[in-house]
């Protein structure tokens, strides 16, 4: 893993799979470093030959962390009032860096694929930056629109709630259960695959001031819907049945709203990313990948 400046910050990135073959960025999450992403997944797409780069998104793992804790509350309240909220950097500043992250590379062009938060940066990198976008791969994600179902409250819970204690073993218990609360139904919860992945992350990067800044910014974000009816590039859109924290309309909607998107929810499948998921996401995003690469080359 290396670091590199774009977008005036500094990120950290790494990159497997060959060289030449189809670049596809990986955006995290709220509050997740690019480690989040289990081993197999980018592992299985740089199998496919594609050259796969992830990323720490600003204010969380090894990339640059900024200053100033947003009450969200406050936050709420200005969008309400119909006034710009006073919070340190946007969605569509994080997309920025996305995009800034590929220019520094050497990248003309990318598949942008995103998870949760990730999927909505994702979603902005398309929007805001189409000529870095070859496609939108959006997983467990929303267009942000208000009228579509919540999080489950007891998943929100979980995943704001602060742990009782910021030593290691705390800060995984505390992890643990609250990612039982919106996990898989379908596919095991392997506690000690995830107990050996929360603890790899806690000793790469323990920052949860970064969340609060990162939840402003989601909570600041208008609605996509319309914006996303005028995207022009291919669009996959994945989701899971049983996702308690962006319920599976959040998905439907995402697609519904692009022109000519694919959708495909999978059974059991919540908001997390279990080994057991990874062949079947393989199934929908490789040979998605392979067919607008086709196109792209006649």
């Amino acid at each position: 893993m290396v670091q590199i400046k774009a977008n005036g910050i500094r990120l950290e990135y790494d990159e497997r799979g060959p060289k030449d073959g189809a670049p596809i960025l990986l955006i995290m999450g709220f509050g997740a470093q690019m480690t989040n992403w289990p081993e197999e997944f980018p592992r299985a797409l740089a199998d496919a030959g594609l050259r796969v780069i992830r990323f720490d998104n600003r204010d969380v793992g090894l990339s640059q962390k900024f200053e100033g804790l947003p009450d969200a509350r406050e936050v709420r309240a200005a969008m309400t009032a119909g006034k710009k909220p006073d919070i340190p950097y946007t969605l569509d500043d994080m997309a920025a860096d996305a995009a800034a992250l590929l220019d520094e590379l050497g990248i003309q062009s990318a598949h942008i694929l995103g998870g949760s938060m990730g999927g909505m940066i994702a979603q902005l990198v398309a929007l805001n930056h189409p000529a870095k976008t070859r496609s939108l791969i959006s997983i467990f994600s929303t267009t942000g629109e208000p009228s579509l179902p919540p999080a489950k409250p007891e998943a929100m819970a979980a995943l704001t709630a602060k742990p009782p204690a910021t030593d290691r073993a705390s800060v995984i218990a505390h992890s643990l259960k609250g990612r039982s609360t919106y996990a898989s139904t379908a596919f095991p919860f392997d506690e000690a695959r995830l107990s050996a992945q929360i603890g790899a992350n806690y000793d790469r990067s323990y920052y949860p001031e970064g969340t609060v800044r990162q939840m402003a910014a989601i909570v600041a974000a208008s609605p996509r819907t319309d914006r996303l009816k005028t995207l022009s590039v291919p669009a996959l859109v994945l989701h899971g049945s049983v996702d308690a924290l962006i319920p599976p309309e959040g998905g439907r909607h995402t697609a519904q709203c692009i022109p000519g998107a694919k959708y495909h929810e999978i059974e059991g499948w919540g908001h997390d990313i279990p080994a057991g998921v990874v062949p079947l996401l393989m199934e929908q995003i490789v040979p998605f990948v392979a067919e607008v690469e086709e196109r792209r080359n006649k």
